[in-house]
C-alpha cells in the first residue's frame, strides 16, 4: 500500500539519520532524503489516492483482529478519568511515554531534519507537517510551497466574523474571542451544507477536506485580529502574500524579527498534535463522531483547550516565572529557587510547566525550544532561570513523593521564548496553541470521514456498579 510504502521509506530514514548522526554534514544529508512522494500532485489528489487502500487496512483488522483485547481496564482507570486507556484510533500522531511524540513515525527532531523550511537548516514549515500528517509522506519543497499558496488562497474572513468578535467587551478572555470568532465562520460549512443536501458518506471526507483547509487558513487571520483587538487598540496589519503560514501569522501579529518568524514556524509545527487522547484533540473526535462539521469540532476543542490543566497552563508558566522575579529577582540562586518552588507546593498549588498526563520523561517539545532558546537568547535572564528550573525543580518534585513525572513539558519554555521577541502578553498565548492544535485536529478528522468511523459512545457505570462488580469479582 502507498501509505505503507512510506512508512517504511520513513523507518529506513529514520535508520540512515542514526547511522549518519556523527557526520558533520549530517543536515545536509537529511535535507537531501526528504522527497518521498513520487509524484508532485497537489495535497487533495493525495489523500483520495491513499483512502481506498486505508479503508481496506481498516475493514482488515476489523474482520481479522476485531477480538483481540488491547488490554484490560481497572476501576483506577475509570475512576481516573479514563488514563492510560486504548480507546481511540488516531493515526496522525503517536506519544510513547519515555521518547515523546512521533508524527506519522517521526520524532520531532527528525521532522526538523527532513521537512522542507524557509531557509536551508531553518525549522520546519507548519504546511510541511499538515502535508506528513494527512499522508504519512514526507513533501517535497515545491509541494509545500503549493499547499502554502493554497493556503493563502483560502484565507479569508466574512465581515460578519468582524461584527460577532466586536460585540464582545475587550475584557474577555482571548480564548474567548477566537472560539467566538470560529463558531461564527461555521456559517460557511461546507460539509454542513452539504450533508444537508444529502451528500453519499463515501464522500464525507471532501467537503470536510475542503472545510478543514479553509479553517486552517483562516485561523492565523483570526487569531491576529483578536491579538491586535485586545491589546494594540484594534490596528490591525495585513497578510504579506509572499510570506509562509507561521511567518505571515508572526507578520499580522506584528513581530517581523526575522528570529521570531523562525519561532512562529517551530512553535506550530512541534504544537500542531499529541496523539488523541488529550482534552482538545479528544474533544474535536467526540464532537466531529456525531459529524459536526470540522468548524463546530474546532471550537469544541478550543474550549477544551482553554482549561488550566490543558492549554492554559502556557499562560501560567511566565506569569509563575514573572511572579519568581518579582520576588527574588532576575539573578535568583539556586536555593532562593528551591525556596520559592516550596512556596508555590506548600500553599496548595502546583508548579507550572512540570509533570505530564503520559510522559515519563523531558517532553522533546520542550528539548527543541530549549535549543532554539540556546542558539538565539542564550543569555535572555527569563531564559536563565527556565534552566536552573530544570536543574531545581526535579529534584524538589521528587523529594515530595507525588508526582510520577517531575521533568518540564512543553509548557515550561515556550512563553519565555515568545515574550523575548516582545509578545508578552500571556493571556493569548492558548491562542496560539489554538492555532497550531488545528492542524493536527483536522487531519485526523479528514481521516475520521474517509476510514467511516462511528459515533464515539463509551459505557459509564455508577460507583454502586463499580462496588457490586467487585464484589462478585473477590467471592
Amino acid at each position: 500500500m502507498v501509505l505503507m510504502r512510506g512508512i517504511s521509506v520513513l523507518t529506513k530514514i529514520r535508520s540512515r539519520l542514526a547511522n549518519q548522526a556523527t557526520a558533520a554534514a549530517s543536515v545536509g544529508s537529511v535535507r537531501s532524503l526528504q522527497i518521498l512522494s513520487s509524484s508532485e500532485t497537489d495535497l487533495y489528489s493525495e489523500i483520495k489516492e491513499l483512502i481506498p487502500e486505508q479503508q481496506e487496512r481498516l475493514k482488515k483488522l476489523k474482520s481479522e483482529h476485531g477480538k483481540v483485547q488491547l488490554g484490560n481496564i481497572t476501576v483506577d482507570m475509570v475512576l481516573g478519568g479514563m488514563r492510560g486507556m486504548t480507546g481511540l484510533l488516531w493515526e496522525t500522531s503517536l506519544l510513547d511515554p519515555d521518547e515523546g511524540i512521533r508524527f506519522r513515525g517521526l520524532s520531532i527532531p527528525e521532522c526538523q531534519k527532513v521537512l522542507p523550511g524557509a531557509h536551508p537548516e531553518g525549522e520546519p514549515l507548519p504546511e510541511g507537517l499538515l502535508w506528513l500528517l494527512l499522508t504519512g509522506k514526507v513533501p517535497s519543497k515545491n509541494q509545500v510551497e503549493a499547499l502554502s499558496k493554497e493556503l493563502r488562497s483560502r484565507a479569508a474572513l466574512p465581515d460578519h466574523v468582524y461584527r460577532t468578535i466586536d460585540a464582545l467587551p475587550l475584557t474577555a478572555h482571548p480564548m474567548t474571542q477566537f472560539t467566538t470568532g470560529v463558531m461564527a465562520l461555521q456559517v460557511q460549512s461546507k460539509f454542513q451544507k452539504a450533508y444537508e443536501k444529502g451528500i453519499s458518506k463515501a464522500k464525507f471526507w471532501e467537503p470536510t477536506f475542503e472545510d478543514s483547509l479553509d479553517l486552517i487558513a483562516a485561523l492565523p487571520i483570526l487569531a491576529s485580529y483578536v491579538y491586535r483587538r485586545i491589546y494594540k487598540d484594534g490596528s490591525t496589519i495585513s497578510a504579506n502574500k509572499s510570506l509562509d503560514y507561521g511567518a505571515n501569522f508572526s507578520h499580522m501579529l506584528g513581530f517581523d524579527d526575522p528570529k521570531m518568524l523562525e519561532l512562529m514556524r517551530l512553535y506550530i509545527t512541534i504544537h500542531t498534535d499529541h496523539e488523541g487522547g488529550n482534552v482538545s484533540a479528544h474533544t474535536a473526535h467526540l464532537v466531529s463522531s456525531a459529524l459536526s462539521d470540522p468548524y463546530l469540532s474546532f471550537a469544541s476543542a478550543l474550549n477544551g483547550l482553554a482549561g488550566p490543566l490543558h492549554g492554559l497552563a502556557n499562560q501560567e508558566v511566565l506569569l509563575w516565572i514573572k511572579s519568581v522575579v518579582e520576588d527574588c529577582g532576575e539573578n535568583v540562586s539556586t536555593e532562593q529557587l528551591r525556596e520559592y518552588i516550596w512556596k508555590t507546593l506548600n500553599s496548595g498549588k502546583v508548579v507550572p510547566g512540570f509533570g505530564h498526563g503520559v510522559l515519563r520523561k523531558t517532553d522533546p517539545r520542550y528539548s527543541c525550544q530549549r535549543e532554539f532558546a540556546l542558539k538565539h537568547l542564550p543569555d535572555d535572564p527569563l531564559f536563565q532561570i527556565v534552566s536552573k528550573l530544570y536543574d531545581v525543580v526535579p529534584d524538589v518534585l521528587t523529594e515530595l513523593g507525588k508526582v510520577k513525572n517531575p521533568w518540564p513539558n512543553v509548557d515550561a519554555h515556550s512563553g519565555v521564548l515568545l515574550n523575548h521577541f516582545g509578545l508578552s502578553e500571556a493571556r493569548y498565548y492558548t491562542v496560539l496553541f489554538g492555532v497550531s492544535r488545528c492542524i493536527g485536529i483536522c487531519s485526523q478528522l479528514i481521516w475520521d470521514r474517509a476510514l467511516g468511523l462511528p459515533l464515539e459512545r463509551p459505557k459509564s457505570v455508577t460507583m454502586e456498579w463499580i462496588e457490586n462488580h467487585c464484589k462478585k469479582v473477590a467471592s
